[in-house]
């Protein structure tokens, strides 16, 4: 008999935020229902949110039109931030030198799953 399909998962590469601020929302909604995790994003003062929410938003219309799940039994089994490829440039200083500035960006990863 098949294993049927319980989880579906939505992933924003190269989001031009640092992989531990992203972390930092991910921690809020980790393990919540869907509905919970929705207002929790919608209301939280951090950048990352926005970019979080459109992921999670991504993973439930992945979940409901892909395998047939209903939104009300998804909840967050897993969320992470790794880091993507950084953007180096650099800052004009005093005497003619120089120094680094690393624009980080973050891959962002949800899966959610039925209850």
């Amino acid at each position: 008999m098949a294993e049927q399909i319980t989880s579906a998962t939505a992933t924003a590469k190269t989001v031009r935020i640092a992989a531990r601020k992203v972390r930092l929302v991910l921690d809020l909604v980790r393990g919540k229902n869907v509905a919970e995790a929705f207002a929790i994003l919608q209301f939280s003062p951090r950048g990352a949110s926005e970019d979080v929410y459109k992921v999670l938003k991504s993973a439930v219309a992945n979940a409901e039109n892909n395998f047939s799940l209903d939104q009300e039994d998804l909840i967050i089994s897993e969320a992470f931030a790794n880091e993507g490829p950084t953007l180096k440039r650099f800052r004009p200083r005093a005497k003619g030198s120089a120094s680094p500035i690393n624009k980080r960006t973050s891959h962002i990863t949800i899966v959610v799953s039925e209850k």
